[in-house]
């Protein structure tokens, strides 16, 4: 009998992409599969991408949950995160249960879940049924260093802050002795629900707590990583973790492996704008900006006009995705005197392929909000950042890119226009940008080498955890 993984990711963009592509690549090491989407997520799938993205085979099915709350008002925006985290919380388990009793009823019997490790109800639903829990970390690994290290930040006094004085009186430049394999980092790069100044932050605090309390009862976790770039972090967290394993760049992994049945399953939430690869092909090579600050974060209209007049006094020629969610409160529309500013010099999209776009040859540069899906996919193609981090795991991959890896420069949170353009200029032709440019094209080259066959380390993690999802159901 063929071993048969459910997997389920938490339902917003940047945590659906990694699982699928784990799924596809389970899948072609001869898992029978089901994908499990809210059916909020299902219903934008099928606008974005067509019904083919969840027809499914018999061998790879698609299946959904309610997630229980009222439906908004935009139906495809990305929903409140803090609700989601309350919903997760409080209405996912039973339907979960009820959802794999029936799958194994009524296809094949469930072997193992495989789960984001921010879906810690399943860990119940698991025990329940008898059958193991994998767990999948979309985030960037260091993060999980950091958020493990919450408990003892607030013991020692260090957080939450007293009050929102403290984040701009230099008490976030407090280097910190705590955080394994990460020496030097500051309180500014820990994940800022810890902060508890904005609303919900406690919340989300505790909730992620929780789910990582309840992560270390699971058979393994998987990084999208590889162990050139984050072994240390990966070994220390085996010490306090089940085993970690880095099996990524899980794109690059993807597109070495699996089987092309499967290419007409996508997990892109926006339509995408496939006519922005047809323009790259007309600039020059390394001569481009990409601009994207990916699924969640949002931003003041007075910052994306502070972006924009900085990218456009830059002269560089651009590649900006905004999405129509992306200003808080309101349309995202740049005002018309910036819009002839940079008519001719770039090209807005609400949304695009973004991995294609990374591996562009024209593409010189990446504005990011550092999320590690964009972190990643960036490392792999080679492309060094500017880095302008938002909220969860971004700082911390933002301080890596920047103090690790030498392979990004940060922007400031207050962002000016004249700061954007200094660093677009830097980054496209400066020295450091140059610098910035050969360390970026090393990792790529050390992800290639890490998902090559045969001895590559994310093939041989991979081996590793197929056999250990397979022999521990039995």
């Amino acid at each position: 009998m063929k071993p048969h993984a459910l997997c389920i990711p938490i339902p917003v963009q940047g945590h659906i992409n990694p699982m699928l592509k784990l799924a596809k690549i389970l899948h072609s090491k001869g898992f029978l599969i089901t994908f499990v989407n809210t059916e909020f997520n299902h219903q934008r799938l099928i606008r974005s991408q067509g019904v083919e993205a969840v027809r499914g085979l018999s061998s790879f099915r698609f299946e959904t949950i309610p997630d229980g709350l009222p439906q908004p008002q935009n139906l495809d925006a990305t929903q409140d995160v803090l609700s989601l985290a309350q919903a997760i919380e409080e209405n996912f388990l039973a339907t979960f249960t009820t959802l794999v009793t029936k799958v194994s009823a009524s296809h094949s019997p469930v072997t193992c879940i495989v789960a984001d490790m921010l879906m810690g109800f399943t860990h119940a639903a698991a025990s329940e049924l008898g059958i193991p829990v994998f767990l999948l970390w979309t985030s960037g690994a260091g993060s999980l260093s950091c958020f493990d290290e919450y408990p003892n930040l607030l013991e020692k006094g260090l957080m939450p802050l007293k009050d929102s004085s403290y984040l701009v009186n230099g008490y976030l430049d407090t280097i910190l002795d705590c955080i394994p394999a990460m020496d030097g980092i500051s309180l500014k790069y820990i994940p800022p629900f810890i902060r508890y100044i904005n609303p919900g932050d406690e919340y989300m605090a505790q909730f992620v707590c929780s789910q990582i309390e309840r992560a270390k009862s699971a058979s393994a976790i998987f990084f999208n990583t590889f162990d050139e770039l984050d072994c240390d972090i990966l070994n220390t967290l085996s010490s306090k973790f089940p085993p970690c394993y880095g099996i990524g760049p899980l794109h690059v992994l993807e597109n070495k492996i699996i089987d092309k049945t499967l290419a007409s399953f996508k997990s892109n939430l926006w339509k995408e704008d496939l006519e922005c690869l047809k323009w790259l092909d007309s600039k020059e090579s390394s001569s481009v900006i990409y601009v994207n600050f990916g699924s969640i974060t949002v931003m003041t209209s007075q910052q994306l006009v502070e972006f924009g007049w900085g990218i456009a006094k830059s002269n560089y020629s651009f590649l900006w995705v905004i999405r129509p969610d992306l200003v808080i409160g309101e349309s995202a529309i740049l005002p018309p005197e910036l819009l002839v500013e940079i008519s001719g010099k770039g090209l807005l999209a609400e949304w695009c392929p973004q991995e294609q776009v990374l591996n562009h040859p024209s593409i010189g540069g990446f504005l990011t909000h550092s999320g590690w899906n964009s972190t990643i996919e960036s490392i792999s193609s080679g492309v060094p950042m500017i880095c302008w981090p938002f909220f969860g795991d971004q700082q911390t991959n933002c301080w890596s890119g920047c103090n690790k890896w030498g392979i990004s420069m940060e922007i400031d949170n207050n962002v000016t226009s004249d700061e954007v353009q200094k660093l677009v200029i830097e980054l496209m032709k400066g020295e450091k940008g140059n610098s910035m440019r050969k360390k970026a094209v090393e990792l790529k080259n050390k992800a290639e080498e890490a998902c090559s066959f045969p001895t590559g380390s994310s093939i041989a993690n991979l081996e590793k955890i197929t056999h250990l999802m397979q022999t521990s159901s039995k």
